[in-house]
């Protein structure tokens, strides 16, 4: 372990360091791949001769597919985060969706903003939240009918494992491109009452506090967090301050299985540093962004929402349903505007399973309806804070000293999906099934204006976007352990409610030039272990896209993003992933490679034809090596990224970066079995790098810097009460 470290540290190094003239070695996206091969060559030789059984891999929900990963003909990654990488602190979606081939989540260190989270380049535009990837808890979506999703009011803590589908043939899950992410609950415990807590503590003033219990008692069972955080940032005007939590109770009544599920969360305070331009962060990697600090940017939200889940087998399969509702409060200061939003949303939805013979053969019909619905109500003031403050009265802030100006934008804003799919998988031997899938879907946006006057015309107004998309996949069995697969599929993505009303003329209302995306993909892959110690996982697929959604901005904007769509975009890719259990070792290592292009596309008269779609790096490598023993563990995590582009002409770049995360942990006393200590360091080697790229942007400002080398420690205790 401590050679590997040694190693590793003089390999990957980043050419940010020092001097800023290109090494005489290899650049960075070679390096990330050696990286890789420097963690992997010591751990493959000790694999030769082993027995170590992987553990069992079953998905829970597969629309279409019998519920096994190697029966999928699809890209599929079942990842149980604490098993493999165990220690975590569950303070961010990019920490539980790491190791996953296809998949990047990075973080911004902006505590006002989500992990950018895209899968196959889908979603690396979005400004705030999760785009052009649908994310579910339990099978309950968390994205909005419009293809948004906010990740601030998800609790991670009860999470248990997760199942990622990439690429287009997720498209019967409805308005998303990437693919889908849906976040499953861990088992409760089998005891009547199970508790852990768990106190953080680290640079930066970061203090985690969380409480998770769980239990059953008969047909009963119930599972619950609460998760209290505080933290000054790691860049200036970043101070945080937040409490989540979650609940899931359920009962088996006359052979049904109910559950009830809730999220909240309270968030009075997320200040944003904003995003610097290259040499901002090059003299400062903590530095804020001076307009972000002067209009005191921020957000404070508060959400709650509630849904109850029901399934019960029938004849030959099942039939399953759930409901939800919420609500969300959200106060915006931002450069440009103070942005307020109350929305309440709801959905439903039924699916029914039923395996029959069809033509002397086995068969797996599945059919259902989904149905969302959000309703907005945002209103946009003037931001009048200011530093130094106004000195006297203007005309959009007419009072002095007080943040909210006049009001700019009143509006009501509706969408409301509905979807309806059914698939079916034929088994036409005992290796090979067949899967075709169709999915139809409606989607309304409809604007109600409510700040109409003299100088204010009605811009209300609706559109209706719809598709229907198509899957096709098959998939043959290479023996007990292994598969190969191919498909041809489908997506539809449309642009959010704020895509469409945010127009570069300024006026209300909605975009009516603003289309949805649609992409085809054909994509081939295999998956499956070797001789018990071994799984692997690759996929190769083109995916062509028409009407691409991309973001820009203005130099007057303020930091306000616009979308327009691209002609034709062309996306090539491979991605593969590798584990290896060895004794007390685990070795985890991916892959990814993107080349992704505009195939026809021009803006304001130029031609960005064969230009590389930015904000994507074309090698991206992760890799984990554990240690586990009988009373310790120590985690050793490398990532690196080549260089990317950060604007459509391709002007300027990213460059590429390699970074390194260890953790050690352990039982304090060898008979204390529930009481745990955890130490780790983050950025191991205090690299300064921008994972995450704020594409298009004006002035410059396109890198959202990662912490530095930050340190942290943990406490957990644990108890059962039978």
């Amino acid at each position: 372990m401590v050679d590997t470290a040694v190693h590793e540290s003089t390999i990957c190094r980043s050419d940010w360091a020092g001097s800023r003239q290109r090494p005489l070695w290899p650049t960075a996206g070679s390096r990330v791949v050696l990286c890789s091969i420097a963690v992997f060559l010591p751990v493959a030789a000790l694999a030769q001769d082993t027995t170590t059984t992987l553990p069992p891999i079953i998905v829970t929900v597969i629309r279409g597919s019998s519920g096994s990963v190697l029966d999928a003909p699809f890209a599929l990654t079942v990842v149980r985060p604490d098993s493999a990488r165990p220690g975590q602190r569950h303070a961010g979606a990019e920490e539980t969706l790491a190791l996953i081939p296809g998949l990047s989540a990075n973080s911004r260190s902006n505590p006002s903003q989500d992990p950018r989270v895209s899968i196959r380049g889908f979603g690396a535009r979005s400004a705030f939240g999760v785009r052009g990837v649908r994310v579910l808890r339990d099978g309950i979506p968390l994205t909005l009918p419009d293809g948004q999703t906010p990740l601030d009011y998800l609790s991670l803590e009860s999470v248990g494992h997760v199942e990622v589908m990439r690429g287009a043939a997720s498209a019967l899950y409805g308005n998303a491109s990437g693919g889908v992410i849906d976040m499953r609950s861990s088992a409760p415990s089998a005891a009547p009452l199970s508790v852990t807590l768990h106190q953080w503590g680290g640079s930066f003033g970061m203090s985690r506090t969380a409480a998770v219990a769980s239990g059953t008692s008969g047909s009963i069972y119930y599972q619950g967090d609460a998760v209290r955080v505080r933290t000054n940032g790691a860049r200036e005007h970043a101070r945080q301050r937040a409490t989540t939590g979650f609940a899931r109770a359920g009962v088996v009544a006359g052979g049904t299985d109910y559950t009830l599920s809730v999220l909240g969360l309270d968030m009075p305070l997320a200040e944003n540093p904003g995003a610097l331009t290259l040499t901002q962060m090059r003299n400062d990697v903590l530095a804020a962004d001076q307009p972000s600090v002067a209009k005191n940017a921020r957000k404070e939200v508060r959400q709650l929402q509630v849904g109850l889940s029901a399934a019960r087998p029938i004849s030959g399969g099942e039939i399953s349903a759930f409901g939800f509702g919420g609500a969300r409060s959200l106060d915006n200061p931002l450069t440009f505007a103070v942005v307020e939003i109350g929305r309440h949303s709801y959905g439903a939805s039924v699916r029914v399973v039923r395996e029959a013979a069809l033509v002397g053969r086995e068969n797996r019909l599945t059919a259902g309806v989904d149905f969302q619905s959000q309703n907005d109500l945002r209103r946009n003031f003037a931001n009048c804070t200011d530093s130094p403050p106004l000195a006297s009265p203007t005309t959009s802030c007419p009072r002095v000293a007080t943040e909210r100006g006049i009001l700019t934008l009143d509006q009501r804003e509706l969408v409301t999906s509905a979807g309806i799919y059914a698939s079916d998988e034929l088994r036409l031997g005992p290796r090979v099934r067949i899967t075709a899938g169709l999915r139809a879907d409606n989607v309304r946006f409809e604007v109600r204006d409510r700040l109409i006057g003299h100088a204010n015309p009605d811009d209300s107004g609706d559109r209706t976007m719809r598709a229907v998309t198509p899957i096709v996949g098959i998939v043959s069995r290479t023996g007990a352990r292994g598969s190969v697969y191919a498909n041809v599929s489908s997506a539809f993505e449309t642009p959010t409610a704020t895509e469409l009303g945010n127009q570069p003329d300024g006026s209300a209302g909605l975009n009516t030039g603003l289309k949805p995306q649609r992409s085809t993909t054909y994509e081939v892959g295999l998956k499956g272990t070797i001789a018990r110690w071994m799984h692997y996982d690759a996929a190769i697929y083109s995916t062509g896209v028409r009407d691409e959604l991309v973001p820009f901005e203005i130099p007057l904007s303020n930091g306000r993003r616009y979308f327009r769509n691209a002609g034709r975009t062309d996306r090539a890719g491979a991605e593969g992933g590798v584990e290896l259990l060895m004794r007390e070792l685990r070795l985890h290592a991916t892959y990814t490679y993107s080349r992704f292009r505009f195939d026809r596309y021009s803006s304001g008269g130029v031609d960005f034809g064969g230009n590389e779609i930015p904000g994507i790096p074309q090698h991206r490598v992760q890799s984990a090596l554990t240690w586990s023993g009988a009373r310790g563990f120590a985690v050793m995590e490398v990532e690196g990224a080549g260089a990317a582009f950060v604007d459509d002409a391709n002007s300027a770049t990213a460059p590429g970066y390699e970074v390194a995360h260890l953790r050690l942990g352990g039982r304090l006393f060898p008979r204390a079995t529930g009481l745990r200590l955890t130490a780790g360091v983050q950025n191991l080697f205090d690299r300064s790098y921008a994972p995450s790229i704020a594409v298009n942007a004006a002035r410059g400002k396109y890198f959202e810097p990662a912490q530095g080398r930050t340190f942290y420690v943990g406490f957990s205790i644990r108890g059962e009460w039978h």
